[in-house]
């Protein structure tokens, strides 16, 4: 099991975001995230790689135990996961090739041709390798995103997290994203999670629904 959820409570401050989580996900599955602005989707995703607090009976997310994770432990679980997020996030005067790299220096990738390698390899799952030597600000919001995805991948996660992947992009690209998300999961294993406002994506690429209101979250 990648996540297992029993009757958890997310809160931000005193506020209380979702109440009761119960939540299941396996190896591979596809899942979405659905529901308004302020729902707390974007907590719950938060919650997994520990950047906001949970409390409850169980939480365990790749093998740790968010209950009882200490800070120091944050890091290893977040080398196991990527995030791909809604504004990109990219360093704009850098070139593809370097905002790559910094990802794997910052991740203890010592060997460049290691490294060399590993950007390539990813490139080439968001079927964007001509754009290695390009600064990002010259690339599309399409573009951006799928660089976004290829960072996210670096360091092979079992878990990547999606926030809102197609927020900023037009229905064409938002597509694409997608089908680029199913590819990678259907090859590579890696399981999918991401929040979404569009209706339409479960029905192009299926998988688990779960929908986020007044407080609770159920699977529809």
């Amino acid at each position: 099991m990648i996540i297992e959820y029993k009757n958890i409570q997310i809160r931000r401050g005193e506020y209380l975001v979702l109440n009761d989580v119960n939540l299941q996900v396996e190896q591979g599955e596809m899942v979405y995230l659905m529901g308004a602005v302020g729902s707390g989707k974007t907590s719950l995703l938060k919650s997994f790689y520990g950047e906001i607090p949970c409390e409850g009976e169980q939480a365990d997310v790749l093998g740790f135990d968010l209950l009882h994770l200490k800070t120091s432990r944050q890091p290893s679980l977040r080398r196991q996961l990527g995030i791909v997020f809604q504004d990109f996030r990219l360093m704009p005067d850098r070139t593809v090739f370097e905002n790559l790299d910094f990802v794997l220096r910052a991740t203890d990738w010592k060997n460049l041709s290691h490294r060399e390698e590993r950007i390539h390899e990813v490139l080439q799952m968001v079927r964007l390798e001509d754009t290695i030597n390009r600064p990002t600000y010259e690339l599309s919001g399409g573009e951006q995103q799928r660089i976004g995805i290829a960072r996210a991948l670096l360091n092979k996660p079992k878990l990547i997290l999606a926030d809102e992947p197609t927020g900023n992009l037009d229905p064409e690209n938002g597509e694409l994203i997608l089908a680029i998300l199913d590819e990678i999961r259907r090859q590579e294993g890696a399981t999918i999670i991401l929040s979404t406002h569009n209706p339409l994506w479960p029905q192009y690429f299926p998988g688990t629904v779960f929908q986020c209101a007044d407080h609770i979250i159920k699977e529809i």
